[in-house]
């Protein structure tokens, strides 16, 4: 009994680690994205089951890592993490009815939108591109992704979809929120700049 507390231990001691180093990795390839008053805004947004827009582009980063390395497929990283964090940056409540605001058609809509308010705000490389425009495929049957980034966010976007319907996700949360907590105390330890970096972002 002793022997299997121990290995249930030790595996959510690696689960932890691993979290935190994508997590490390994604917030090294886009401090600008993360920190931005819009990002941080779709923390208010849900988007599948109980799973906000906000957690849900970090899922969706996470995963895609996790595939090119397990996949072994070369890719740019930091296309691919920044192209992840923004492929659902369409900035409003989907789930509000439609005599409020007409959102029906979302599933095909929102890369659009998503992409228009994403170059608004960030120089965006061709792939990062790519990758808002294309990742509802075949939904949006015409918009084939053009680059192994792309292929990538949309597969990992479709799973992300489908585990968070689920709540797959849920028996982790705990560990999600003291990541958070222990990089949002890493953050103001920093000098205090980020609240004026927010401020003139968005």
């Amino acid at each position: 009994m002793k022997q299997r507390s121990a290995k249930k231990v030790q595996k959510w001691k690696e689960r932890f680690e691993r979290e935190r180093q994508l997590r490390q990795e994604i917030r090294a390839a886009a401090p600008d994205i993360l920190r931005s008053k819009n990002f941080r805004s779709t923390r208010s947004h849900v988007q599948h089951g109980n799973m906000t827009v906000n957690n849900h582009s970090m899922n969706v980063a996470k995963c895609s890592l996790a595939i090119s390395e397990k996949l072994h497929i070369p890719c740019e990283k930091k296309d691919l993490i920044r192209g992840a964090l923004l492929h659902d940056y369409f900035l409003y409540d989907w789930h509000t009815p439609d005599y409020v605001s007409p959102h029906k058609l979302h599933g095909f809509y929102h890369p659009g939108r998503a992409l228009h308010n994403a170059q608004k705000e960030y120089h965006l490389t061709p792939r990062e591109k790519d990758i808002i425009k294309k990742h509802m495929w075949p939904l949006t049957i015409s918009a084939v992704p053009m680059c192994r980034e792309a292929w990538i966010v949309t597969m990992a976007d479709k799973w992300c979809s489908l585990m968070e319907t689920f709540h797959v996700h849920k028996g982790h949360g705990a560990l999600i929120e003291k990541l958070q907590k222990i990089e949002e105390g890493q953050e103001k330890l920093k000098g205090g700049n980020l609240n004026q970096e927010n401020n003139g972002i968005g």
